[in-house]
């Protein structure tokens, strides 16, 4: 039984090695002069301005908490896709409840204004 871990022992090895090696080669070959221009951060062209530590409105995180929900409920739509000839009609019927009640989710919450982004 142990034989069979053999080569993922050679993996992990080999992962140990290169790891550092590829690490070191970069530092060696890379320029290293910063500047406080080269430091400073970047973003849109824009000097930076106040603290990068500003507040953010709770619709941002409601915004993109809606759309980690979302697209995990429509992932579910590919294998169901795939499948869809060996479910036959009760398949199709489960997966019209699904829509059902992903569309009554994304109703509610746009009438409650979570979209709105102004």
């Amino acid at each position: 039984m142990p034989q069979n871990y053999v080569p993922i022992f050679i993996f992990i090895g080999i992962v140990a090695i290169a790891l550092p090696v590829t690490l070191l080669a970069a530092k060696l070959v890379r320029p290293d002069n910063p500047s406080k221009i080269k430091l400073m951060p970047y973003e849109c062209g824009i000097d930076p301005i106040g603290s990068a530590r500003g507040r953010y409105t709770i619709r941002f995180f409601l915004v993109a908490i809606l759309f980690v929900v979302f697209d995990v409920e429509t992932i579910f739509l590919f294998p169901w896709a795939v499948q869809f000839k060996a479910f036959g009609l009760f398949g199709l019927f489960e997966m019209l409840i699904f829509l059902a009640i992903l569309v009554v989710g994304y109703l509610w919450i746009w009438k409650k204004g979570a979209l709105e982004w102004v």
